[in-house]
């Protein structure tokens, strides 16, 4: 597994440097159609040279060595072309924003998830069990974004308030914080926790089953140390695959509702840098949240033998 990390790596750099370099519209336009000096007719000398000056005229595979080494030489991929900030800074600056609202929602989607998926598998086919079931398959069907805009859209209309305009650091502002992330937040916790709940209770259900736990119950053991201590743990592997997932989802799956809610993480910052086709900002952004993806599956993985001792990678 962590031998297929790195090819995996180079793979995914080849085809988002492919990708950036087939999209229609080039940086240079970008630049100097912003340039006051030259808001009139660009000659094509300019043209050349704005794209010489950023590198632009090199051979592919130049560029691509040039982007690669800055990757792992420190620099993250260089700099902006359109701000010229270093690539460093905006990471530094957007992804702990970015991680910040994941850790909240992960938190939120957890704590929501497995006790209904519990809930469903020990009530299956009563009440309980058909409540969860229509609110995860809503969860499941309802698009992050749609679901975003309706609630936006009915916090103006029935409470006259809107989430504030200002993003605020959580070290600074607390409460402002809370207030600006909740709503985002939420909204993927749903999704999130409507997997989770779904998979726990058809886990559940398989474990319930099983011999041992029907000899737990003969032994008259409470319902607690068998829901908890035996049924659950068991239960737990395919809902951590699941969580390792969607939680790598939750990284790059921001990008929408960062714009929406005008939060400045990694998936704002993603859409910005393709508005004005910022190569590097676009390149250095998406590697690393694949970076993040592969990481978080490997961590799983490793997940798994802690939890079941059956699960071992020694053969």
């Amino acid at each position: 597994r962590l031998l297929l990390f790195f090819p995996t790596l180079f793979l995914a750099s080849l085809a988002i440097f492919g990708a950036m370099r087939v999209i229609p519209g080039d940086v240079a336009d970008v630049i100097l159609s912003s340039d006051e000096e030259g808001a009139g007719a660009v000659s094509a000398e300019q043209y050349r040279q704005v794209r010489e000056h950023l590198g632009l005229t090199d051979p592919l595979p130049v560029q691509y060595g040039k982007w690669i080494w800055s990757m792992v030489n420190g620099e993250f991929g260089g700099r902006s072309i359109v701000d010229r900030e270093d690539l460093s800074s905006i990471i530094a600056r957007r992804f702990p924003v970015t991680l910040q609202l994941t850790f909240l929602t992960a938190m939120i989607a957890i704590s929501v998830s497995l006790p209904l998926g519990v809930a469903a598998a020990l009530y299956q086919n009563r009440w309980p069990d058909y409540v969860v079931r229509v609110v995860t398959i809503a969860g499941l069907s309802l698009p992050n974004f749609w679901v975003a805009l309706v609630l936006i859209l009915l916090m103006v209309i029935v409470f006259s308030w809107a989430p504030p305009l200002f993003y605020v650091n959580i070290w600074d502002d607390p409460q402002g914080w809370m207030l600006k992330a909740i709503w985002p937040a939420l909204v993927l916790a749903w999704g999130f926790s409507s997997y989770m709940a779904r998979v726990t209770r058809s886990s559940m259900l398989e474990v319930l089953r099983q011999d041992y736990v029907r000899t737990a119950w003969s032994k008259g053991l409470t319902e607690r140390v068998i829901i908890g201590r035996h049924a659950l743990r068991n239960a737990l592997i395919p809902v951590v695959t699941l969580s390792g997932l969607q939680l790598a989802g939750l990284l790059s799956g921001t990008i929408i509702l960062e714009s929406i809610f005008s939060i400045p993480g990694i998936g704002q910052g993603l859409v910005d840098a393709a508005t004005s086709r910022d190569y590097p900002v676009i390149q250095s952004l998406a590697m690393l949240i694949v970076f993040l993806i592969l990481g978080l599956n490997l961590i799983v993985d490793v997940i798994y033998a802690l939890i079941d001792p059956r699960i071992s990678y020694s053969h």
